[in-house]
């Protein structure tokens, strides 16, 4: 490693996270570490366990329980208002079935932060290392996708996915000192966002919360010009971006296995590719 501070930044993107998975586990297999890691929903969930040096684990966790209703399922939905089983993934998983190491991840001198959306706000959060003691709440949190999930309630503040509001988290990396960044995106490079359908629902749903409204009316212009902000780094040689090199067509709710590998082992060719370029960023 360099003298400089190098960031790992993580999208979200649920089961496109497959994606990201590939390229952390490249990363472990060639053991390259960074300084910090900073995600959003699958990306928070993907990061602690490479933090945490669990090589597979993530894919384990994501392909494993496919075909387990507690898992995803719309029958999760009509009983807890949320596609994805909550309790299941971060309780019953991390502490029973495919354990999560918590000495390992907070022994490991890299900086770990996870991105929430405040419901009240409109506005992101974070958390660092110290909240995940024994306790997914936070990364519960920042993958409970709004319309999909309900609130979480966490020390008196309420809030959803953080990747509603900060989509693609590099701005919090730099700011807490990063030098260098290596952004891991789950969507193709020239992908633009579009504007959120279903206005109708989500503006029903937070009636409560009109800055989460206002919110996901422009969540497309947030994503959009994180993109540029991301553009002008690169020429500035402070970021190296790993994207998918063919586009992720599949939902946020994907079960079928063959389809997750080929975005599985997408990650881990794209990050044997990037080889050259990371050497730029961190001594291989």
């Amino acid at each position: 490693m360099t003298n400089e501070k190098v960031g790992l930044v993580l999208e979200g993107g649920g089961m496109r996270g497959l994606y990201t998975i590939g390229v952390l586990d490249w990363f472990l297999d060639q053991k390259i570490t960074t300084d910090y890691v900073v995600g959003v929903s699958a990306g928070a969930c993907h990061g602690v366990s490479y933090v945490s040096k669990q090589r597979g684990r993530s894919y384990r966790v994501n392909t494993n329980f496919l075909n387990d209703k507690r898992y995803v399922s719309f029958s999760n939905y009509i009983k807890t208002k949320s596609m994805f089983g909550m309790d299941f993934i971060f309780d019953e998983i991390p502490h029973k079935l495919e354990l999560f190491d918590y000495d390992a991840f907070h022994a490991s001198p890299c900086e770990y932060v996870t991105g929430v959306t405040d419901v009240s706000t409109g506005q992101p959060h974070y958390f660092g290392k110290e909240e995940l003691d024994y306790d997914s709440t936070i990364i519960r949190a920042s993958s409970s996708i709004p319309v999909f999930s309900p609130i979480v309630e966490y020390k008196g503040g309420k809030y959803l996915d953080g990747g509603t509001s900060d989509p693609i988290p590099v701005r919090k990396a730099i700011e807490d000192g990063c030098d260098k960044v290596i952004i891991v995106l789950t969507r193709e490079r020239g992908y633009v966002k579009t504007p959120e359908k279903f206005r109708f629902v989500y503006k029903r749903m937070f009636k409560d919360y009109p800055e989460m409204i206002h919110l996901l009316d422009r969540r497309h212009e947030i994503y959009n010009e994180t993109l540029g902000y991301i553009s002008k780094l690169e020429k500035e040689g402070k970021a190296l971006v790993i994207a998918p090199s063919s586009p992720i067509t599949i939902s946020r709710f994907e079960k079928n296995l063959d389809k997750l590998e080929d975005i599985y082992q997408m990650g881990l060719d794209d990050a044997k590719t990037a080889v050259a370029p990371l050497s730029e960023i961190i001594n291989l």
